[in-house]
């Protein structure tokens, strides 16, 4: 049975947490997670913030927005071109 899946910013306050004193395998207990779990998040997001991971996902969000858009274009310009050379 997987486990819960934690968002971003819930990664990067849990690492904040240990950052603050808190000792790794107190945490890791608490929030059920393996301590390579931790390692794993710790090297992802370093010392990225929420508000960063927030803006990251906004970003990311955005572009692949953009991507669909440039595709359905593209897609019509064949259609176009195809209808054209008819």
């Amino acid at each position: 049975m997987k486990g819960k899946r934690h968002t971003t910013e819930e990664k990067i306050r849990m690492l904040r947490e240990v950052d603050s004193g808190k000792p790794i395998r107190e945490l890791c207990q608490e929030k059920n997670i393996s301590e390579a779990t931790y390692h794993r998040w710790q090297k992802q997001f370093g010392l990225m913030e929420v508000n960063e991971a927030k803006r990251i996902k906004e970003l990311e969000r955005e572009n692949s927005e953009l991507k669909k858009m440039l595709a359905e274009s593209l897609l019509k310009n064949r259609v176009l071109e195809a209808v054209c050379k008819k």
